[in-house]
């Protein structure tokens, strides 16, 4: 399919059009949530927000995968990262991403060893390369990256590797949308639901937000015109007052989602309770490995002094991942905290919300 017809103006307008109709048969101002990254890059970027009607408020939620990774983490990982013989694997934006009181970027330059790798089976290929280190993979991310881990840990078991190993902190989705949908200080009416995560997960796992929450669900792709139909949809089952679990982004996602990473999923991850940076504890929002695998769990297998963690002062990364606040609402937004030197984890990730905001402006 051309790609192009996901952007074509004349049928923008037309949504826009529809947006302003629909809007007007709304009972009262509605908020909507997005909660995936990419989805708040394209907002920003096409300045979506700004051909919205004012009775409609759209909101970014914890859809950033570096975000929402809690700084106790990241200082997990400076500590393995200070170990002797420990090399760390891991996507580039966590390197940057401040802990309590350094960042791995920060060790790097002290004389750490850390590797930005582009997929789990580079760092598996790390440890075959280099059996004198224990490398430990970084496994951060939601339901998209977490079926590549696992296929990594497998392989790892496959070719009896002792010297590889993941610190696990691998996220789900629909948790953190209950509990945001149960806070009724947000009152989130909708959710553009996220796409990437739904090729995985499919369509049927939102469901239970319709249905115990009332809450109007729409799986959304990611062109600017995706996003506009996602939109049109959500406020059309508000105005009908017919809460459900719609799929615009059907050219890419099932019903059942993707079963076979579903099974490869679960044959290495168990789901766990997890925090949030921002949402706290969720119960059952998170995924550990399973005992079958301890062996190639980091967590369990190196022991390490992790220091207290500790929020950078003044930053509200918190507040803006549960909606609650824009950007320039943190009074360290621009000023103290930019993507060249950043103080809080959304403005570090290339899918976060401050950094979407500082770069696009709108």
């Amino acid at each position: 399919m051309d790609q192009n017809v996901f952007r074509d103006p004349q049928i923008a307008r037309q949504f826009i059009k529809r947006l302003q109709q629909q809007a007007e048969q709304l009972p009262r101002r509605v908020t909507l949530m997005e909660v995936c990254g990419t989805h708040t890059m394209a907002i920003h970027q096409h300045g979506l927000r700004s051909l919205l009607p004012e009775q409609v408020r759209l909101v970014s939620g914890p859809g950033c995968p570096v975000c929402v990774t809690p700084v106790g983490y990241i200082d997990h990982a400076v500590a393995l990262a200070r170990s002797p013989g420990i090399t760390l694997a891991t996507f580039g934006d966590m390197v940057r991403v401040p802990g309590s009181t350094t960042s791995l970027l920060e060790e790097k330059a002290r004389g750490a060893d850390i590797r930005i790798v582009y997929s789990p089976l580079d760092a598996v290929k790390l440890a075959q390369n280099n059996p004198e280190r224990q490398i430990v993979f970084l496994g951060i991310g939601f339901e998209t990256t977490t079926p590549t881990v696992a296929g990594a840990i497998v392989q790892a078991q496959t070719l009896d590797l002792p010297n590889f190993s993941v610190l696990c902190a691998h996220k789900t989705m629909p948790e953190p949308m209950s509990a945001l949908t149960a806070d009724k200080e947000l009152q989130v009416d909708g959710y553009l639901c996220p796409a990437n995560v739904s090729t995985i997960i499919g369509v049927d796992a939102y469901r239970p937000l319709a249905e115990q929450y009332g809450v109007c669900c729409v799986v959304t792709g990611f062109e600017p015109l995706d996003i506009l139909q996602g939109i049109s949809m959500l406020l059309e089952q508000l105005c009908t007052a017919a809460c459900t679990v719609e799929n615009q982004y059907s050219r890419y996602v099932k019903e059942q989602g993707n079963t076979k990473a579903q099974a490869l999923i679960a044959k290495v991850f168990s789901p766990c309770d997890s925090q949030w940076r921002g949402l706290g504890l969720i119960p059952g929002s998170g995924l550990e490995i399973r005992a079958e695998f301890h062996n190639y769990d980091a967590a369990q297998k190196f022991s390490v002094e992790i220091e207290p963690a500790r929020e950078a002062k003044g930053c509200c990364c918190g507040e803006i991942l549960k909606g609650k606040l824009g950007p320039r609402q943190c009074p360290l937004f621009g000023t103290r905290c930019t993507p060249e030197n950043p103080v809080g984890a959304c403005m570090v990730s290339s899918e976060g919300t401050c950094a979407a905001e500082y770069r696009y402006g709108c």
